[in-house]
């Protein structure tokens, strides 16, 4: 039986945010019913197809925060108002949270993206999130004025230069904000493997829960090309993933150490 999520569905630009000089925020006029942590395929037609987490699904638009790192999302950044894309979607598994909670969230360059639509989210639950987030430089941060007008939402901000708050890498930061916390229900991270690999060490120490995005290099979206499969359980993170909690992400033989490329070639980090 056919599964119609897997066939593009064609969308309009409605509007296109500049975030910084990297990322553009790309508002499309569709819903395609996604939730935190999820993400969709955009298809440029006689182009490519690549995989984007969602910034934001609010039931009338998609919002997908693309930094122009290489041909594909450079060809995005041209688009214009008006332009259609093709999306399928959404794939993979979500960030999840029971109400009232305590959250820890660190997000890395555009990975805070889908942790601000996370963050949307679990206030909403009634839930109080400390929101770490990171970046080079104080013009590289990444949707932190946006975590800030939410309510329940506490923004720590790192710079590497420290041009913005606290100076040093945002995993120092999330480590000093979860053991001054003393009460944090589960830890959330999107972004770098490295940085990913320090909050879940920090979970371990900490006792406490952690919920990880595993990106791998994805073609399909739904598990058939078998390339995102990680090492270890040998399971497509498309599907087990991205959003995997920390007992199956340390039995990942990869995580933290390599990912493979479009071949199956590893690439060290």
């Amino acid at each position: 039986m056919l599964i119609l999520n897997t066939l593009p569905v064609a969308a309009t630009v409605k509007a296109i945010v500049q975030e910084n000089e990297q990322v553009k925020t790309f508002v499309l006029d569709i819903s395609v019913g996604a939730q935190p942590g999820q993400f969709v395929m955009v298809w440029i037609p006689r182009m490519d197809e690549k995989p984007f987490s969602v910034a934001m699904d609010n039931g009338k638009e998609l919002h997908l925060a693309i930094a122009d790192v290489g041909p594909f999302s450079h060809a995005m950044h041209q688009l214009k108002v008006g332009d259609q894309v093709g999306v399928r979607g959404p794939f993979g598994t979500e960030f999840t949270c029971e109400k009232g909670q305590h959250l820890a969230f660190l997000g890395g360059g555009y990975g805070a993206a889908p942790l601000y639509f996370f963050a949307y989210k679990a206030v909403a639950m009634g839930c109080t999130v400390e929101f770490v987030v990171g970046a080079r430089r104080k013009d590289l941060l990444l949707y932190t004025e946006k975590a800030k007008q939410l309510k329940g939402v506490n923004v720590h901000v790192a710079t590497n230069d420290g041009s913005e708050g606290f100076e040093g890498f945002n995993t120092v930061l999330l480590e000093k904000v979860v053991t001054e916390a003393t009460d944090i229900d589960c830890i959330y991270t999107c972004g770098p493997e490295i940085m990913q690999l320090k909050a879940a060490e920090l979970a371990v120490r900490e006792n406490v829960e952690a919920q990880i995005s595993v990106e791998r290099y994805m073609k399909c979206g739904f598990g058939v090309c078998g390339n995102c499969c990680v090492d270890g359980s040998g399971v497509p993170s498309c599907v087990e993933g991205p959003v995997m909690p920390l007992k199956k992400v340390l039995e990942l033989r990869d995580f933290g150490k390599y990912h493979r490329d479009k071949v199956g070639h590893k690439k060290y980090f």
